[in-house]
């Protein structure tokens, strides 16, 4: 099996299940309220981890406050044993507002699960891996710049870069040496539109594979997954969701079931397809991790 580095977040979501957005001066009362384990980078780690990938994680936690210890302690329990220990700093959360319909929109405060520094990847000097991930989310930040350059000298065949839907607030200088990478961009319908400044999903597609010259991933919710790969587009129809509970950790999920594909060798088109199986059953859950019934069901055992 191919092997995969994880570089990112893992933090707190603050899962508020809201009827609806509070208005200015509204004072609304949350159904409920819950922490999860989550992060963009963990997501993807987890799906990985939990399907016995070839996988290195590597992500940074703070111990004080009150969301760090919450955060070592998941990592530990779930085997994951390259976290990078801050005792001087803390993590922040992200605050996940659910409506009625699913959506979630989030309010994130960010601490030391979203910073770099290239110390942290001396015990991999000379290793090379197979496939890398990053997220717009740690470029974006203050020490991005450092995450950059370590990925230019990195040895990975192929980086997986999820700009999110903050990637259009990246600094360009950062997004043109990361597309320099030729990275696979795993994105959604409206980031690619955001991020290529066309209207048309297919002329965003065009768009982006013309400045990485590589495969450019856009998922679609429900209606699946358009990809353009080696000049070709093409679609792959999604899973239908019974019941949306929310739709928190969905595409990062995606993105970690398709790496998984990859790992294991099959084709992009099939990776593809069972991670929209992957996000279909997300989304039909609270939070981002599935049951262990679940994964089981979507993710097929060696």
């Amino acid at each position: 099996m191919k092997n995969v580095l994880v570089i990112g977040s893992t933090c707190v979501d603050v899962i508020l299940r809201v009827d609806h957005l509070p208005r200015t001066e509204e004072n609304i009362h949350p159904e409920s309220q819950r922490f999860a384990i989550g992060g963009c980078a963990y997501n993807v780690a987890n799906i990985l981890g939990r399907a016995g990938a070839n996988m290195t994680f590597v992500t940074p936690v703070g111990r004080k406050g009150v969301f760090g210890p919450f955060v070592r302690e998941a990592l530990k329990d779930q085997g994951f044993a390259t976290m990078i220990d801050l005792p001087e700093e803390q993590n922040g959360c992200c605050y996940c507002f659910v409506e009625k319909n699913g959506e979630r929109t989030f309010a994130s405060v960010h601490g030391a699960e979203y910073t770099f520094d290239p110390a942290w990847m001396a015990p991999y000097e000379g290793k090379s891996f197979d496939y890398g991930y990053v997220c717009g989310l740690e470029v974006e930040e203050r020490t991005g710049e450092k995450l950059v350059s370590w990925l230019e000298t990195a040895d990975i065949g192929t980086l997986f870069y999820a700009p999110g839907p903050r990637g259009v607030r990246v600094r360009k200088e950062l997004t043109d040496r990361l597309y320099a990478l030729h990275p696979v961009l795993h994105i959604n319908s409206s980031e690619a539109k955001a991020l290529s400044g066309c209207d048309d999903l297919d002329d965003a597609l065009r768009e982006l594979n013309r400045r990485t010259d590589n495969t450019v991933i856009a998922t679609m919710g429900a209606d699946g997954v358009r990809c353009l790969e080696n000049g070709a587009l093409y679609t792959v129809a999604g899973k239908k969701a019974d019941l949306v509970v929310d739709t928190i950790g969905a595409g990062d999920s995606h993105a970690g079931a398709t790496l998984l594909g990859l790992c294991r060798g099959m084709p992009l088109e099939i990776s593809l397809a069972m991670a929209n199986g992957v996000s279909a059953a997300v989304v039909q859950t609270s939070g981002a991790t599935l049951s262990d019934e679940d994964f089981a069901r979507v993710i097929p055992a060696l």
